[in-house]
């Protein structure tokens, strides 16, 4: 089953900001365009930047305007493992987008051995290369394989664990079962890192947002320790930079979850992200709770 986000939401839009965002047209020009045993893959570009574009959705690219330059603004908060442990040696990542994420730690961490890519498409990471100025070092291996088969056979042991699998419509509850949950846990290291990329109502003490409950559920039984935040930083820049709006609009957010069975903190140095061009400190305040 597909969990659409859409369905999640609890509360109805404003509906003259909905307005603008159904009216606004971007002027897309086709790079590349490719039908998979998959997606209907496109790469396009417009007024706001270079995108990865899957059947309706942009699923990742490069933002390029005057308030905000980089990457969809979610995916900062995967940065933010090196505030918890700096010395994060193999990476799993299940889910690719353009590939900016594995060269950003390639920068931010100074003792990586490994990472391990994993993604269902074939053709992303050509098209990674090509199209979003992905370089791949002799630490990086791509798999090409569905991210659970993966795990099921995987035998390492990794300090970090990264998935983000939203298809074209939703994320797969398959990425939610017991199975899942205990194929992570044994791919883990002992301190080791588990981020996760979910989307909720953007209302997390609503009684009626059943969906965030069961989740925050589901994760404190399968981990002894994970930090929650709510997108408000990456909605804040997705609406400025695509539509000039300066507030969410849809009642759907990104849920981080940052997961471990040792204790952690977070560390308030954020020199080294910075240095790799993203302004962390926002995203850290969107930290919601420590289960």
């Amino acid at each position: 089953m597909i969990i659409i986000p859409e369905y999640l939401a609890i509360h109805e839009p404003d509906e003259k900001l909905l307005e603008i965002i159904n009216n606004k047209e971007f002027n897309d020009r086709v790079l590349y365009e490719k039908q998979s045993d998959f997606h209907n893959i496109k790469v396009v570009e417009n007024e706001i930047g270079r995108f990865l574009h899957y059947k309706d959705t942009y699923q990742a690219g490069f933002i390029d305007t005057p308030v905000y330059k980089g990457n969809l603004p979610y995916i900062n908060y995967f940065a933010i493992p090196y505030l918890i442990n700096p010395d994060i040696k193999n990476i799993l990542l299940i889910g690719f987008g353009t590939g900016k994420i594995v060269n950003d730690w390639e920068k931010i961490f100074d003792h990586i051995d490994c990472i391990d890519v994993v993604d269902i498409e074939e053709n992303i990471f050509d098209i990674a290369k090509e199209y979003f100025d992905f370089r791949k070092s002799d630490r990086t291996n791509f798999y090409l394989q569905d991210g659970i088969v993966f795990l099921r056979e995987n035998k390492k042991k990794y300090d970090l664990i990264v998935v983000d699998v939203a298809s074209d419509d939703g994320i797969d509850d398959r990425f939610l079962s017991d199975e899942y949950f205990k194929l992570i846990n044994k791919s883990l290291s002992n301190k080791g890192l588990f981020v996760s990329n979910l989307c909720s109502s953007a209302d997390f003490k609503n009684e009626n947002n059943t969906f965030f409950r069961s989740v925050i559920q589901t994760y404190k039984s399968y981990f002894k320790h994970s930090a929650v935040f709510k997108g408000n930083e990456s909605d804040r820049v997705y609406y400025k930079a695509f539509f000039d709006i300066d507030k969410r609009v849809i009642d759907i957010t990104n849920v981080i979850l940052i997961s471990s069975n040792s204790a952690f903190t977070i560390s308030d140095d954020y020199r080294k992200i910075e240095s790799a061009g993203i302004e962390i400190k926002n995203y850290i305040n969107d930290l919601q709770i420590f289960l």
